[in-house]
């Protein structure tokens, strides 16, 4: 098992879903490994080598069938016991729930590439409007 350890989402971290194909599984990893590579992100070293590594664990534990039966089986067992740990807990004060009994994503910034598709698109749609507009006061004369 990766030293990630079994609270860690392995999918979530490689972003494909549970029923994913070993394409899709190398597909992402070799988009993530790009982003998150030592010599090619702007990450802090330590940061950066870190994520890398997770990534490398995951995919080693996905991409081989045993190991990926074992997680998936210990995944299940996981999701029971927090499902079990929520029920008990259900009549007390919902704060007192751990926060590692709940998988929740990282978020990230967004790449210099998604902002700028994004500054992209909200000049579309700005250019259409005053189109629209410009047609819409062309039409009544």
């Amino acid at each position: 098992m990766a030293s990630t350890g079994p609270h860690i989402n392995l999918y979530a971290l490689l972003g494909v879903k549970r029923e994913a194909s070993q394409d899709e599984l190398r597909a992402s990893f070799r988009s993530l490994s790009k982003r998150f590579h030592p010599d090619t992100t702007e990450l802090p070293a330590a940061e950066a080598s870190e994520r890398f590594r997770a990534l490398q664990d995951a995919m080693a534990v996905l991409s081989d069938p045993e190991q990926r039966r074992n997680y998936d089986s210990t995944l299940n067992d996981l999701f029971i016991d927090q499902s079990k740990n929520l029920s008990k807990n259900s009549g007390k004060d919902s704060s007192k729930v751990s926060i590692q009994q709940t998988i929740i994503p990282e978020r990230r910034a967004l790449s210099g590439g998604e902002l700028f598709a994004l500054l992209l698109l909200g000049g579309a749609l700005v250019f259409s409007l005053l189109i629209g507009l410009a047609l819409a006061f062309l039409g009544r004369f």
